[in-house]
């Protein structure tokens, strides 16, 4: 995925996994309506399965097939773009028949199989950063997409591993990893994760997501990450550090140009 200097910023948001097809779909589209208020190219973010939960007994999603049909609904209903997660390799090609962008998790950011599988389903290929990786390092990741013959590629950021269960951001590997010449994300609420602080999940403190986004905008980043929701602290994934719906304009309001 390329970029051109008079392109819109990308807006990627959405919540943390499919709870339910009804809500997924009315998010989707007041997150829609918002980009467009905003002036966003706006991608809609669900995953159908989170297989990196902290817990085994954490809630994961509803699975491909269930999820699969809902991401399809909205991309119709919608009329715009999706992404979703992907764990293993035979999920690309089924993944990539209703999707537009396939997304590496960031733990699995080295795995070659998984991102030679995304890359030849021919679909824009999204890798996040991993937590334990320098920005310079994601040309390793870059290569195995590009020596795939696919050239779609997105960067994301989404924080390094500081002590225990928290992450910090290091602006520069943002600046690092534009070099490379491809989209570059800012993950404005993973980035204010704290792995595992919770015991037997992560907790997070959303009120520096804004201040994310802001510091990122002032290095030129391509693009916004969010995870938002109706009700975070009622969330079944990540919701101490997803965005309230009803806070979510403001926050735009102060990222867009």
């Amino acid at each position: 995925m390329e970029l051109k200097s008079t392109q819109k910023k990308i807006l990627i948001a959405g919540p943390c996994a499919i709870e339910d097809g009804m809500l997924t779909m009315e998010l989707a589209f007041t997150l829609n309506r918002l980009a467009e208020k905003y002036n966003f190219d706006y991608i809609f973010k669900a995953s159908f399965d989170k297989a990196n939960r902290t817990s085994i007994n954490s809630y994961r999603g509803l699975g491909m097939k269930r999820g699969l049909r809902i991401l399809r609904n909205i991309k119709e209903a919608v009329g715009c773009k999706v992404i979703t997660d992907i764990h293993e390799p035979w999920q690309a090609e089924p993944v990539a028949k209703v999707v537009d962008i396939l997304q590496i998790p960031a733990f699995l950011c080295r795995q070659t199989d998984l991102l030679v599988a995304a890359a030849k389903t021919g679909k824009t290929v999204n890798i996040k950063k991993a937590q334990f990786l320098d920005g310079k390092n994601m040309i390793n990741s870059i290569e195995k997409i590009k020596q795939s013959d696919n050239n779609n590629i997105m960067l994301t950021e989404r924080g390094s591993m500081f002590g225990l269960g928290n992450l910090v951001v290091d602006f520069r590997q943002i600046i690092d990893m534009k070099e490379f010449g491809y989209p570059v994300i800012m993950d404005c609420t993973h980035s204010t994760q704290k792995p595992g602080s919770l015991g037997n999940k992560s907790g997070g403190e959303r009120k520096y997501a804004v201040h994310m986004a802001k510091l990122a905008n002032a290095i030129d980043v391509d693009g916004f990450f969010f995870e938002v929701h109706p009700d975070p602290d009622h969330a079944l994934c990540d919701g101490p550090n997803m965005i309230q719906l009803d806070n979510f304009e403001d926050i735009l309001k102060q990222i867009c140009h």
